[in-house]
């Protein structure tokens, strides 16, 4: 009996039809996220390029857009060559193994990305309010694990998920209403039970944005505090400017995910769920390098260094 249980282990897939409702639009929908993953792999890229070759970006915020580059970088690879093959490819098949390995590395990504925004806005914090203290608190030690522990945490995260996930019983071919091997997509064509999973799934998401989100909104309203304590006009404006853009990026990032674990488990929903993939598993990575890093000016200046370089240019 056992060894009939793990040879249908073995033979299980799952089929991901993506965008398959819209057959006029495969090669459309392929030039365009080709474009975008083509875009996010350079701009991360580049940035972590830059990064490392300039001195004057070797401070704590750039270590911390380093690591928030690369995980874009990887998380868009680990989900936008499987969605590119099922655009042009009659066969959307994806096996057990290749299903599970995505929705582990996904996982860990996504609960990294999210803790590093709330790293980076602890920076900011420091940053605005305590500037004298900031080379004395934040020091390479803290930098280094604070980053430590969103690795550590994502990992953790995504073990627990995966562990829950993998003692659920699939059947044959399951049909996955998605481009991506997430969660609820993958437990939804469980043979078993999956409350449980559900269940944890559901705390350690809601734990995972409280905490993160707490920080972050405790941090910006300090920074605002101390900004509206400014004599100087252009200072304020030029804070003003950089925390709009990066609180616009943290909301769309962490309003995509909220808004998918909220909406209805229905027929009429499964195109505003693929929507709302595509915005937090594709597009926030091709977002971020811009809005964070790309409109700044030593930024620009580095990377226009970086494109008249002979060697490049040769």
């Amino acid at each position: 009996m056992l060894l009939a249980e793990t040879n249908q282990t073995f033979e299980v897939t799952f089929i991901l039809l993506g965008f398959s409702e819209f057959p006029d639009l495969q090669v459309p929908l392929f030039l365009v996220f080709l474009t975008i993953y083509t875009v996010t792999a350079v701009r991360n890229l580049s940035m972590i390029l830059i990064i490392r070759i300039n001195p004057k970006l070797h401070t704590p915020i750039y270590f911390f857009l380093s690591h928030l580059s690369s995980i874009d970088f990887w998380y868009s690879t680990t989900v936008t060559p499987k969605l590119l093959e099922n655009l042009v490819m009659e066969d959307r098949t994806i096996s057990f193994t290749g299903c599970i390995t995505q929705f582990f590395l996904a996982c860990i990504f996504v609960v990294v990305e999210t803790f590093m925004l709330a790293v980076m806005s602890y920076d900011w914090f420091v940053a605005g309010c305590h500037p004298l203290l900031y080379t004395v608190i934040m020091s390479q030690k803290l930098c280094a694990s604070l980053v430590a522990g969103t690795y550590i945490w994502g990992i953790v995260y995504s073990l627990t998920l995966t562990y829950f996930v993998l003692a659920l019983s699939f059947c044959g071919s399951n049909v996955i209403s998605n481009f991506v091997c997430e969660h609820s997509a993958i437990v939804s064509v469980s043979c078993s039970d999956p409350s449980v999973s559900q269940m944890l799934c559901f705390i350690i998401t809601i734990f995972d944005e409280v905490s993160s989100l707490f920080i972050i909104l405790s941090t910006y309203i300090s920074i605002f505090v101390t900004v509206m304590k400014m004599s100087s006009t252009g200072g304020c404006q030029k804070t003003f400017s950089t925390c709009t853009s990066h609180l616009t990026a943290i909301t769309i990032f962490h309003g995509t995910v909220l808004f998918l674990y909220c909406v209805p488990n229905s027929k009429n929903s499964c195109l505003i769920v693929k929507v709302g993939s595509v915005f937090y598993t594709v597009v926030i990575s091709m977002l971020n390098p811009l809005i964070y890093s790309l409109r700044n000016k030593d930024v620009k200046e580095s990377f226009r260094k970086l494109m008249n370089h002979p060697k490049l240019s040769c």
